[in-house]
């Protein structure tokens, strides 16, 4: 099996080298070669440790070693992935851990050295811990002060005191089974009552509980449940009473709700654990970046190497799991679960055909640590439980607990050695089968909840704004370039591979086609039309598998066409230009937006540097008026004699649109609508009466099929009679030109003043016919005028004044 795992190593390791290529799609790049040092470390350390397995533990349990080594070499790789220079202090960590396995496979089979002094053992990790609370320091520089030492060298004494608690717990039990035995056998001659338990144990009430006080006066309250859980489950293996489980539930919520009211850490995590969403990019910001990095690994992982688990806080320590699902996806969350539970089920097996109750109960406590705080750091990496900030087992970047997990193996193999042949009595299995069934049905309800938040919330998550994963993406994936209809770039993508930007060839349309920006997120037609820029909407489904499977990232964007006519929406732009408004100008027919200008507006290539200014202007450039400016109807209601029918219906468009306000017959909330609404009204006069669907999208270029028209997302509506729309087009009519038009205003010599234009060619004679709106936010209609006929005659072409 050890075989399997070095196989594993090998092909990860391999593929963390070539990542580089993939994130680039070109194997001019420099490749990843430092965890081959990892790696080696592993390889040599452990073959050392099996070959010396065979000589000195031949009757060991044969999955221990394999298992965990390949935990370890899994982490380790990992952590380099994530920091190179924690991943080659965690390889110097591993050759210490595997040293001290090595070596004390020598160590007498009885352990009688670790039994015999249990209260100094205890004792003295005792003193460590308490010592950190006033020599203690923390490697950051900055949080709990947790550790001992200096120069780079730390030990966290917690972690071999959750060992020694093991140790102290399993000899003070054994020692009491003249007691037990005669309560559990099958014809007890002195029952063991619960009260008459209490007193056995007190002294390990007595210091477990001086350990629960050091811990809860450090904070390191995730390792003092890790203690909690530990005292119940050797006090009950060892006991078999029920009642040690509702006591110790009791305890438990008891503490949790003294614990959410007395530490400002608990309320966090408690908080940020039932109601995530609240505050995403405060206190819920770990586990809520922990789960789109899961989601973000979906079925089969982003590839070794290939994805972001570094905007994951900690991810090479507490959320080390979530680096290793976004990277290696469900399958490998699956087995990560299943090696844990392989941990579980031998462990365990080891304690039922233990010698002796010392190595029965020493077995089964360190099999409860180990599985125990796996599926507690899991399941908050998950949300299935609170965050507890405490490690995942062999995995997760540390010295001090790698090295305590390596003793934990080691005495677990020690164990299983003298295992199997006459066991220690025991008349009561069902306390064991109970643990190891709590602790697989966890792991099995881990997998279950990585399964929900990849699959069938992963579209939610990754689509997040705060998914900074997407930003990460578009510096190394073309995105597909915004066109007009002549082909004439707008948005495009700029820069090598890892440095692309997107660049905005037109600035004055940046309030209408939008941004994509790394800070900011997305806006406009950029995120309306993201999925077909980024690939993932176009293409064939085979190809875009084949990219996440190869790359890790969608396919190269497609590129999308626009109605717009730059032309055009330059001639709009220098007439709004300086002014406050919006127009719209439409093919009457077809309902192409021709032109949309929106003023003032901003340059979305100068984001950066002008996002303050911009959020805070009181002209709102950033808002596309046009599409999402509401104004009021005024005098314009008086053009349809029968009401205001041509705007009764709200048509969908790839840009967001504002929903008109009010409507004729409401007196209180008078009619309001957008530049673009009042377009297709007056595009209903010019065509006819038939109101068209209103087009900004026109084509998408597909690598198979080429460009490929994409249809409006309605239907055009006969929103008048004819004859009706005939007779306003004629009341309407400029004197000297083949148009019609109508100027309104509304509130004039107030501050808030607004002129309307409304206008188009008459019905008929347009070939096509087109429409225009323009909203002033002036009181001047000689100019509202003089814009909207000088854009009608542009584009019809028409000569004169």
């Amino acid at each position: 099996m050890l075989l399997l795992g070095a196989t594993f190593m090998f092909l990860y390791s391999l593929a963390l080298s070539i990542s580089p290529a993939g994130w680039a799609r070109s194997w001019q790049v420099t490749y990843r070669w430092d965890h081959w040092l990892g790696m080696a470390v592993w390889l040599v350390m452990f073959a050392l440790a099996h070959y010396r397995a065979r000589q000195m533990l031949p009757g060991r349990d044969p999955y221990l070693l394999p298992v965990s080594a390949l935990l370890v070499g899994w982490g380790m790789l990992t952590v380099w992935r994530l920091v190179p220079e924690l991943g080659m202090r965690q390889a110097a960590w591993l050759f210490i851990g595997t040293g001290l396995l090595t070596a004390g496979m020598s160590l007498p089979g009885d352990l009688a050295f670790l039994r015999r002094y249990k209260y100094l053992w205890l004792s003295g990790a005792l003193a460590l811990t308490a010592a950190t609370l006033l020599f203690g320091v923390n490697p950051l520089g900055y949080g709990p002060r947790m550790w001992l030492g200096c120069c780079g060298v730390y030990l966290q004494p917690s972690e071999p005191l959750k060992l020694l608690l093991i140790a102290y717990l399993a000899a003070y039990m054994a020692g009491l089974q003249p007691f037990i035995v005669l309560a559990n056998a099958p014809i007890p001659s002195r029952p063991l009552s619960t009260s008459a338990l209490l007193p056995l144990i007190a002294p390990t009430l007595i210091m477990t509980g001086l350990a629960l006080a050091i811990l809860v006066v450090q904070r390191d309250l995730g390792t003092a449940a890790i203690f909690f859980f530990l005292y119940a489950a050797v006090v009950y293996l060892s006991s078999g009473k029920r009642r040690v489980l509702l006591v110790a539930g009791a305890g438990v919520l008891l503490a949790g709700v003294l614990g959410y009211f007395m530490f400002d850490v608990v309320r966090v995590r408690v908080e940020a654990w039932l109601s995530p969403w609240l505050d995403p990019s405060g206190r819920s910001y770990q586990i809520v970046q922990s789960l789109i990095s899961i989601a973000n690994g979906g079925l089969i992982g982003r590839g070794p190497g290939m994805g972001s688990p570094s905007l994951v806080p900690l991810a090479h320590s507490d959320l080390v799991f979530s680096a290793l699902a976004e990277e290696t996806g469900l399958v490998g969350v699956v087995g990560i679960t299943l090696l844990f539970a392989m941990l579980t089920i031998r462990g365990l097996r080891s304690a039922l055909n233990a010698r002796e109750h010392y190595h029965r109960y020493l077995a089964a406590g360190l099999t409860a640590l180990i599985a125990g705080q796996g599926f507690l750091i899991i399941g908050g990496s998950l949300r299935l439980l609170p965050l507890t900030g405490v490690t995942l087992p062999f995995m997760s970047y540390g010295g001090s607990s790698l090295v305590t997990m390596f003793i934990c193996l080691l005495l677990l193999m020690l164990v299983s050695n003298r295992s199997e042949h006459f066991p220690a009595p025991l008349y009561r299995p069902t306390p064991y089968l109970q643990l190891g069934g709590f602790l697989l049905v966890s792991y099995a309800a881990c997998a279950v909840m990585a399964l929900w938040w990849a699959l069938p919330r992963g579209a939610a998550l990754l689509g997040r704004t705060d998914n900074q994963r997407r930003a990460i993406a578009d510096r190394y994936v073309q995105r597909g370039t915004i066109m007009d209809r002549n082909n004439l770039p707008i948005n495009r993508s700029i820069g090598e591979v890892g440095e692309l930007k997107r660049w905005t060839e037109y600035p004055p349309l940046s309030n209408v086609i939008g941004y994509t920006n790394p800070t900011f997120g997305q806006s406009g037609l950029e995120a309306s039309l993201d999925d077909y820029l980024r690939g993932l909407r176009g293409n064939p489904g085979l190809t875009i598998w084949l990219d996440h499977l190869l790359y890790g990232q969608s396919p190269p964007g497609l590129d999308v066409r626009l109605t717009l006519d730059l032309d055009q929406q330059r001639t709009v732009d220098d007439l709004l230009d300086g002014r406050i408004g919006a127009a719209v100008a439409l093919d009457a027919s077809t309902g192409e937006i021709l032109a949309m200008a929106s003023h003032p507006t901003f340059d979305a290539n100068r984001l950066d540097q002008q996002w303050e200014t911009l959020v805070n202007d009181t002209n709102s450039p950033l808002l596309n008026r046009a599409a999402m400016g509401l104004y009021p109807a005024g005098k314009l209601e008086s053009l349809f004699p029968d009401g205001f029918g041509p705007l009764q219906i709200d048509p969908p468009l790839q840009l967001q649109m504002a929903q008109p306000a009010g409507s004729t017959g409401e007196v209180d909330t008078p009619a309001a609508y957008s530049p673009l609404q009042m377009a297709l009204a007056a595009a209903a006069i010019s065509s006819g009466g038939v109101r068209p669907a209103p087009q900004i999208v026109a084509a998408v270029n597909t690598n198979l099929g080429g460009w490929v028209p994409l249809n409006p997302l309605a239907s055009p509506v006969q929103a008048i009679d004819p004859a009706q729309a005939s007779q306003v087009a004629l009341r309407n009519k400029h004197p000297s030109l083949p148009l019609w038009s109508m100027v309104a205003q509304d509130a004039p010599g107030t501050g808030e003043a607004l002129t309307w234009f409304l206008g188009g060619t008459l019905p008929g004679e347009g070939n096509p016919p087109y429409s225009v709106a323009v909203a002033l936010e002036d009181d001047n209609t000689a100019l509202a005028e003089e814009i909207g006929l000088t854009i009608l005659r542009n584009l019809a072409g028409i000569e004169g004044d």
